[in-house]
């Protein structure tokens, strides 16, 4: 028997959301999940969850869950909504019990060790290795033995063993027979949870109608489907796309530090400029500089990303946070200039942030033009910068104030091409290349520029 997937009309307000264990700090990869997610759901006007994975206890730490919602934020894809699935036990407990109710869900005695015999001896044979479900035939004499010998069950869901369809948003229409998967162990001997029935339940709670996540997920796909219908519950849409690999084709893990977005976050790079790459590579998009979250969620379209992985070259984040500062508007840096005390305004921002590799630079460049420092004055060029500094303008200077001493400097020192603005430039910067002085002279002052083609720390 064939059946799809329930499905739903497109809502007005998509309700999506991303899922990490708080196991450690979340990488680029990762990344690409939440924005992809939160991008869709701003677009909409939907609503974005976080929801950690933390049932496993033992793996489970409050500090990573406070560095990924830190990193969200520094993505600036804040949630809506937050839970905590350590919070929700008794749901699940009470979903188990529905299900074992209903005949889904039942007890197995096998060890680990049993069922990998099993295994072998399938594989042995040329069989898939999927679990034969012997404990259906134990009576309740045969599970109260078990019981009294310290055997303690874990239970399995029993599958529908029928195919299970449904429309994928990345990979277009699937299908699952669920007869050539194991049942799935649900709960462990221990009483705790794996991850798929408490996710199905939480979905179906927060109303989560579109579910976003890596290929990695897709055979779990045709279980939690069923896992949704046993509930009595419709199943969201679904859409896997596809996962990031370094170029050497090595997939990213969380034990690769260097691709944390922590780590990220310490070595400079943008924000804009990670999620630019997170979510582009691997799509029918060039990856490139973006103006805000807007932009790049106006591009985001699942059906562009592409069936094969996708290679991410961290190299690749230094040129595109240099781009990414370039195109930023003043609006979106002001608040980050005025925390690291830099003056100056828009009109600083415009001459010096064409220049910036990392943002702190900026720094740097406004020191240049608001304290005293010295320039390069070479000894054959005191004459010719003293004859330039008498043929400055009175104040108040503006954008045209440069060309114009240029024009009169030039006419009056028969200067042209290098010889005329290369020691300009070392008088007043002490660097051989930076920001146009035309941009800069209105925001040193006349004192200053005076003062420094004199060959004075001003």
């Amino acid at each position: 028997m064939s059946r799809s997937a329930s499905s739903r009309s497109a809502p007005s307000r998509p309700v999506l959301r991303f899922a990490p264990s708080p196991t450690g700090l979340i990488h680029v990869g990762n990344a690409r999940t939440a924005l992809i997610n939160a991008l869709l759901a701003r677009r909409a006007g939907g609503t974005f969850i976080l929801r950690f994975d933390d049932t496993d206890t033992a793996r489970s730490r409050a500090e990573y869950a406070d560095a990924i919602a830190t990193d969200l934020a520094w993505l600036g894809i804040a949630p809506d909504r937050t839970f905590r699935q350590s919070d929700r036990i008794a749901d699940y407990e009470a979903a188990a019990e529905r299900l074992k109710a209903a005949g889904r869900l039942y007890p197995a005695y096998e060890s680990e060790d049993e069922l990998e015999l099993k295994r072998r001896l399938q594989r042995a044979r040329g069989l898939p290795p999927v679990y034969d479900r012997a404990a259906l035939a134990l009576t309740e004499a045969d599970r109260a033995r078990l019981e009294a010998e310290g055997h303690r069950p874990h239970w399995r869901f029993r599958l529908d063993h029928r195919v299970v369809t449904w429309d994928d948003g990345v990979r277009g229409p699937q299908q699952v027979d669920t007869a050539s998967l194991s049942d799935p162990v649900l709960v462990r001997a221990d009483g705790s949870f794996l991850y798929t029935l408490p996710s199905v339940v939480d979905d179906l709670a927060m109303g989560v109608t579109d579910v976003v996540r890596g290929e990695d997920h897709v055979t779990n796909t045709a279980v939690q489907i069923e896992i949704f219908e046993a509930l009595g519950g419709p199943a969201p849409r679904f859409a896997h796309h596809n996962l990031l690999t370094l170029p050497s084709g090595e997939g990213l893990s969380k034990r690769l530090g260097h691709l944390s977005l922590s780590a990220l976050r310490e070595a400079g790079h943008e924000a804009l400029a990670v999620a630019a790459a997170a979510v582009l590579v691997g799509t029918s998009h060039a990856v490139e500089a973006v103006e805000s979250l807007d932009a790049l969620a106006g591009m985001v379209d699942l059906g562009h990303i592409s069936r094969a992985p996708a290679r991410f070259d961290p190299d690749d984040l230094a040129q595109l946070t240099a781009r990414t500062l370039h195109m930023m508007p003043f609006a979106t840096v002001a608040p980050r200039l005025a925390a690291a005390g830099i003056g100056g305004g828009e009109p600083f921002w415009l001459a010096v942030r064409g220049n910036l590799t990392l943002f702190p630079e900026a720094a740097d460049w406004w020191a240049l033009v608001s304290q005293p420092a010295a320039g390069v004055v070479a000894e054959a060029d005191r004459a010719f910068l003293g004859e330039a500094a008498a043929l400055l303008p009175p104040e108040p200077w503006d954008g045209q104030t440069y060309a114009n001493w240029i024009k009169a400097v030039k006419a009056a020192s028969g200067r042209s091409g290098k010889t005329l603005f290369h020691p300009l430039r070392l008088a007043l910067t002490g660097l051989e290349k930076g920001p146009e002085l035309a941009a800069l002279l209105p925001l040193m002052g006349r004192a200053r520029v005076a003062g420094r083609l004199g060959g004075e720390v001003a």
